[in-house]
This record gives structure tokens, sequence and C-alpha cells, in this order.
């Protein structure tokens, strides 16, 4: 059971106590709020002083892989990069594939490890380890900080705060500036009693992710794991737990550190790297959720959002009624493409027939997961039907692991393909399902076309999250889903004695932190591109709408797709051509339309000033004072002219920042919304120039392409420190007032959006 409260709660020898409670004995829970765990080690890293409302974060090292290094990379270098200031891993496990006869080559690799060498960095070669779990093994250290331009940057199980932000955040750090942040709230996630043999930690995360997403209760917030539940799991399951808090939209985890923490680290030759981290002194927190692991049940995350949640039983169960609401979903969502699309179909008289399973990456490929997997399929066969099942480790030296325990033997026995440490299965570039197939998966999301099918070209398949130990009992039961629960786990026999080999890492990752070679060369394959120019923020806005979209909530995948544009994160000008492909196939070319516009605007500033203020004239019979304030110059000298989307709530999902460049590359001056789904695509959104607008509730979705949004004096009004500005919508042929919100804004925020861009910021001398 887990069960949420939304009022303080206190920890205090290791016991939990109501505000009330404290009150009586007297403690002080303002003083209270600093010892939490992610309070102290904020305060650690943080460069302000106590007076100031924001946190100044300076990380202790950063990570990044191949489908984001190039471009942050390249942005440090636009911004006066001279070499990397504190450990910056690149690691190679996204675009990893390497196509014969395609874009999908090893250019990236290349330049990541060129400027490994001349900025002093340290690079992993391909398939050696997916990101995180090179930062598990190498990297993270208790009471640290570590910065990823990845979303699922979280080392939280050991100890360590981990951010998953957009690539200009790590350029800051690179040039020695600092995440800011306001001080965030602090969730308790109080765990009791321990999980019973065949539940994973998957199935605890979603279980959690199920009770907090939709209500936010933990959005923009640090989850704090403690309990005594904690010392009942092992690391790899706590890191199993804590890889997946991502999907609540939280900021960042913390988990309370004991002797598994530091024998986790001594076996990857880190001993150093351990500190205790407990709750020492009393520590006050915001809200809790309270979490009875024993009563945590098989869990499955159905199509198409990891807080979609049920248990493996309930659907077996109610299948029929379960699937056809999902395909109901499905027509809304996608139209056509969901015309073939049945779930319901996979009901036969055996049960819920699944074609596909996946056990990978950071999430799923543990040695624990594995280990166990292996023993739930020893002596079975996954079948010669349809069914298929992969596997994909976390690392080269788990896999070394497996095959010395016999694990993969016992895999390859039961039909399991057996793969290298590999991303692409978690964002559409490996496993692909065929249309209309379901897909369970111990990865980390299920969006829709996240596993690379393409609902804009009428492909269209159903991926639902699971345990590894749930996919295992599916697999050894011929693809009829199974929770894992349903195992005679007495009869199970397997090892989790684990012995890590830290020479495949030094026999092949190059790390020259601390030792910078100036004289060296980057090495630019043909499809690596510089940023182009991009233009500072004029003093008005004409704001043409080239995209609505209604959902409740629009994904990063949705805004630039995964997968197959993996070889273009290098080159801005192609990788733009692929925004809102599967969501909104329509906008680049009005996005294009709407950006030539203002190339001949800045060529020549009468160009097209007689049809924008002839489009506009309706706010000249409604207003005519503030028509004429606006277009009485004759002249577009001050009036910029870009396009914006409307998304109710844009931003869930990764922490690509392509999916805000690819915005600002054709055009794109601001995004219009309700609500923003992370601070992280906001982040993105300001550091490449485009105001983060948010306006009044349903006003957006009566949007339609070709409106138009004049935002007068809008540099003034940021210059100002003006969030709140009223702008005029000029839709079916009449101008009407509105209000646009920035929300809050740090100084140099407003000042990265007045230059332009964050390249234009670091340009100017800030």
């Amino acid at each position: 059971m887990i069960t949420l409260h939304n009022n303080k709660v206190i920890v205090a020898d290791g016991a939990l106590l109501s505000a009330e409670e404290a009150a009586a004995r007297g403690l002080d829970l303002e003083a209270a709020r600093k010892n939490t765990l992610a309070s102290r080690i904020l305060t650690a890293h943080s460069r302000a002083d106590e007076a100031d409302t924001l946190h100044r974060i300076s990380f202790d090292a950063l990570i990044s892989h191949d489908i984001t290094f190039v471009g942050i990379i390249q942005t440090a270098r636009a911004s006066g990069l001279e070499e990397f200031p504190l450990p910056y891993c690149l690691t190679n496990c996204h675009n990893s594939l390497c196509a014969v006869g395609g874009t999908i080559n090893e250019d990236d690799h290349v330049f990541g490890l060129s400027a490994a060498k001349k900025y002093g960095g340290i690079f992993v070669p391909t398939n050696l380890a997916v990101i995180h779990q090179y930062a598990r093994e190498m990297l993270a250290g208790c009471g640290k900080m570590i910065l990823g331009s990845d979303s699922h940057t979280r080392y939280g199980a050991l100890g360590c705060m981990g951010v998953g932000e957009g690539g200009p955040e790590l350029v800051k750090q690179l040039l020695r500036r600092t995440w800011d942040i306001p001080k965030p709230e602090v969730v308790l996630i109080w765990l009791e009693n321990a999980p019973r043999p065949g539940v994973g930690p998957q199935d605890v995360a979603l279980a959690i992710i199920g009770a907090v997403f939709k209500n936010g209760f933990v959005k923009n917030k640090v989850m704090e794991f403690a309990g005594p539940g904690v010392k009942n799991l092992s690391v790899e399951y706590r890191c199993g737990i804590d890889v997946m808090t991502t999907e609540t939209t939280c900021l960042s985890s913390i988990w309370q550190t004991d002797e598994r923490v530091r024998d986790f680290l001594a076996l990857h030759g880190r001993a150093d790297a351990y500190a205790e981290l407990r709750h020492d002194a009393p520590a006050a927190f915001d809200s809790m959720v309270k979490v009875d692991l024993a009563s945590i049940e098989p869990m499955i995350a159905l199509p198409f959002h990891p807080s979609n949640v049920y248990t493996v039983a309930e659907v077996c169960k109610n299948a029929r009624d379960i699937f056809a609401t999902i395909e109901e979903e499905a027509k809304a969502k996608f139209g056509k493409a969901a015309a073939h699309f049945s779930l319901t179909s996979k009901v036969t008289d055996r049960g819920v027939q699944v074609d596909q399973g996946i056990i990978a990456g950071c999430a799923g490929g543990s040695f624990e997961n594995v280990s166990i997997a292996a023993a739930i399929m020893d002596g079975k066969t996954t079948g010669t039907g349809a069914f298929s099942c992969s596997l994909y480790p976390a690392s080269a030296p788990v896999a070394l692991a497996l095959v010395n325990n016999g694990s993969y033997a016992r895999l390859m026995a039961a039909g399991t393909l057996l793969k290298s440490a590999f991303c692409g299965p978690c964002f559409g570039a490996g496993d692909t399902p065929a249309h209309g197939a379901l897909s369970i998966r111990h990865t980390t999301r299920n969006f829709p076309n996240r596993e690379g099918s393409k609902p804009g070209n009428g492909q269209l398949s159903g991926v639902a999250l699971m345990d590894a130990r749930s996919i295992a009992a599916t697999a050894a039961n011929g693809g009829i889903l199974t929770p894992a629960t349903e195992l005679d786990w007495d009869k199970l026999e397997y090892s989790l004695d684990y012995t890590f080999d830290g020479g495949i890492y030094e026999k092949r990752c190059y790390n020259g932190y601390g030792r910078p070679d100036k004289t060296a060369e980057l090495v630019f394959g043909p499809n690596i591109t510089d940023w182009p120019a991009m233009s500072a923020l004029p003093e008005h806005l004409a704001l043409t709408v080239v995209s609505v979209i209604t959902d409740p909530v629009t994904t990063t995948d949705e805004l630039i797709p995964s997968g197959e544009t993996s070889s273009l994160r290098s080159n801005p000008l192609k990788l733009s051509e692929y925004a809102l492909s599967r969501r909104d196939p329509e906008y680049v070319g009005r996005a294009k339309a709407v950006q030539a516009r203002e190339n001949a605007r800045l060529a020549d500033p009468t160009d097209g000033f007689a049809a924008l203020a002839e489009a506009c004239a309706p706010l000249k019979e409604s207003n005519a004072a503030l028509y004429e304030d606006i277009f009485g110059a004759g002249t577009l000298a001050n009036i910029g002219i870009g396009s914006t989307i409307f998304a109710v709530k844009p931003g869930d999902g990764s922490a690509r920042e392509q999916a805000a460049s690819c915005q600002k590359v054709l055009g794109g001056w601001a995004n219009l919304a309700e609500e923003y789904a992370t601070k992280r695509y906001r982040s993105n959104l300001i550091n490449w120039g485009m105001l983060p607008f948010l306006m009044e509730k349903g006003l957006g979705q009566t949007m339609v392409p070709g409106d138009v949004v004049l935002v007068p004096h809008v540099r003034s009004a940021v210059a100002a420190n003006t969030m709140t500005m009223e702008a005029i919508l000029v839709h079916a042929g009449k101008a009407q007032p509105i209000t646009l919100s920035l929300g809050e804004l740090t100084d140099d925020e407003r000042t990265i959006i007045l230059d332009g861009c964050l390249i234009n910021f670091y340009r100017s001398g800030n």
C-alpha cells in the first residue's frame, strides 16, 4: 500500500513524528528542514549565501551520451571553452548502431574521443556501458552531485544526487557557471517492511509513479528515501527504484546510505567514495509518501505512459475491458494510425499473449535482475512462436559477471537473445516491435513512438513496462502474461555474488581528466555542424501559431523524435526537419514559412510590413492606440516575426535540449502552455532564447494554426523583470486581449532571453 501525506513530517531518532508531535517536543521545524539529506547536500554545493532564495550549484562531475555531447561541446566551444574544469564523462550508448550506408556512423564517437583528449575528459567507447551504469560503477559518491544530459540521471541510491538537464545547463558548468534553482521542497519516501519474492524494483517504482504522477505530488521536488525498509533492499534493487523517479517529474532523489552501499562502492574499487548519510538530527519534510513494500504486487504500466499503472493480476483478469479502454484512447490520439491497433486481440483462451519481452539498460540490465531472470528461465523455452525475448546488460563488467555465474548459458539455452550494452530499446533504436504488437519491457519509458513505432506513418505498437522477474516468468510461459509471484520461489536457484572486473574499462576507456592537450585537433565528420546565428529579442513580437496540441501531456519524444534521428543530433538544421514529425507533420512547413518572413524582415525591415499590419488589422478596430504603437513607424525594425506552438503541458520525458532548440532553429520565439511538465524542458526553452509563456487554462485549446499573438514591448518587460504582460490574440478576424506570464526567472535567465540564446549570452561577455 502507498499512502500520500500532504503535510509536514519529521524524522527523529529513526521514527516518524507529525508536525504537532514535533512542536510538543519543542523541535524547531525551520531548523529541521535544513537537516534533510537533500538540503545538506544542496547547501554544501551552493555558492549562494544563506539569504539567497536560490541555490547556485556547482557539480562534482558531468556525464553525457553520444546524442547530446556533441551539441554540448559545440555550444561550449562557441562560448569560450578552453578545458573541462571538472570530470566530464562521454559515454557512447545511444547512437550505437553505426548502420551501413547511412549517417548513423561513428563520426560522433570520433569527435567525442578527440574532445576528451583536447579538453581533458573521460571517454567510454561504444557498447561498454550505458551512461548511468558507468556513473554508478565509476563516478557516483556519497554526498556528491552529478549533472547529466539525460533525464534518468539518478544516483540517489548511492548517496549521490543526480540531476538530468538539457545540454545548456552542462555548458554552464563547463564555463564555471552555476545551476540556479529555487530551494526545492523535499518529500520523504518512507519505506517499510520488505518486498515479497517475485516483486522487483520496477514493481515498486511503478507503484510509486502511479500514486504521484498525475497529481503532481513530487513535481520539481526532491524525493528522499529513508525508513526501516531500506535495509531490506540490495543496492541494485535500490538503484532500480531510484532511476525510475524521473518518471514522477521530481527534481532529484537521495537515499540514506548504509554498509550495503559501502560494500558496493568498495567492490568497484572506490571505498573512499563512501560516507554514511543518515538523519542524525531531526529532519523536517514538506510531505511524505509511505510505502509498505510487503504490499506491492507485480505491476504493469500499460500504453502510453509509465503512470498508466495496473497490477499484472488485474490485467490478466480483466484484459478485454482494460485493453478496450486503451484502444479508444489510441483512436482519439492517433486517428487512422490506430485503425488496426488491437490489444484485445492479444487475449486468448490461455491468457494475454505477448509478442516481445525486453530486459535492458539502466533500469533492467543489472546483474541482479538478469541473474534472477536466468534462474526463472532455466530449463524453459521462449517457444517457437512469434514471442521473442532480448536482453541487454547494463555494462560489459555486468555481462562478464553473468557469463561467469552461468546466467548467460541459462538464458541462451532458453532462447533469449543476448546483446551488448545499449540504450536503444529504451528510446526507439533497437527491437522496434511490429505494428500492433504488444511488448513488455524492463526499461524506463513507454511513451507512444518511444520504442520506435511511427504513428504518423500508420505504425503503432503497444509497450508496457514490467519488472524483469515477471518478464522472465512470461517468457518461461511461452509469452503468456504472468506475474512472477505465481512462481515457486523455493525451487529457484541463483547466486547474486558479484565480482566487478574494472580491467575492462582500464583497457578501453580514455581518461584524460586534468590532462587536456590543447594542441589536439577536434575531428569533425560531415554531419557535425555549428549552430546557426540567432537574433536578440526584439522590442515587439508577432508570434504565428503553427501547431496546437490539446493532449493532456506532450512528451519530448513528440516534440523531437528519438530513435531514427539519433545520428542527426549534431546537425541542427537537418535534425530540425524532424521536429514534431510524429505529432504534427505540418509543423515544419508552417514554421519555415514564418521563418522566411523573419529572414526577409532582417534583410529589409519594410519587407512584409503591409502583410503583417493587415493580418493584425482587427487590433486597429479594438485598440487603435496600441496598433499605432506597434505599427505606426511603418517598418518591422522593432517587430520580430516568429513562430510558436501551444501545448497544454509540454516537455514530459527526456532532457534532450533538441526538443526546444529545433523549434528555435526553425524560427520559434516562444511556447504557449498551461503548464510545463518538467523544469528541464522549461530550462531548455530559456537557454535557447525562447519565452516559456503560460496562459489561461482552456484559451490555447481554442486557437488554430495561423492565429497571431502580438506581444508588445516584450523586450522592455523582460528587461524590467515584468513577468506578467498583456498580449493580443488575433483569432477568427477578432483581436482579443490575453495575459501571458513567464513565471519566475533568474537574472541570468532574463539576460539569456534578451540576448537570444545561451551562446549569445556568453559571446556578449556575460
